[in-house]
């Protein structure tokens, strides 16, 4: 007679935080436009009305922390977050305010071209074009 044996396999257990970071990824990737963190709350809430805006906040730092997301700071207004976390150029337009991917080569070496003259150490550069999107253009 063949003795069975059950093989449990050992896992590491499913934090609430690790569940609550995916919807909130989730919802990063599905809002195409660079949403804000009250954008990707609204779109968490919708599918998960007791999730707390502060929740939401917290694990939008932690993936950006982790470099799962790219947090793309905007002068004067909310910063936005971007699924596609490989670095590149954004430009933002004037009147709708709306952010958008800029289709060139990420220049890492642009760094290496800055020259300072009061000692800062330049790490990494972000660049935000302005303008005037094309569905502004044509109001």
């Amino acid at each position: 007679m063949a003795t069975v044996t059950n093989q449990v396999e050992e896992r590491k257990p499913v934090t609430r935080n690790t569940i609550q970071r995916a919807l909130v990824l989730e919802a990063v990737q599905s809002l195409h436009e660079h949403p804000t963190s009250a954008d990707v709350y609204e779109a968490v809430r919708a599918k998960h009305p007791n999730i707390s805006r502060a929740t939401v906040y917290r694990n939008l730092g932690v993936l950006a922390d982790k470099g799962e997301v790219l947090r793309v700071e905007v002068a004067g207004g909310a910063d936005r977050y971007d699924f596609f976390n490989e670095p590149h150029y954004h430009a933002r337009c004037r009147q709708c305010g709306m952010i958008f991917d800029v289709d060139m080569p990420y220049r890492s070496d642009l760094t290496e071209d800055v020259i300072d003259s009061h000692g800062f150490k330049i790490e990494g550069h972000q660049i935000m074009f302005d303008g005037v999107c094309p569905d502004c253009q044509k109001k």
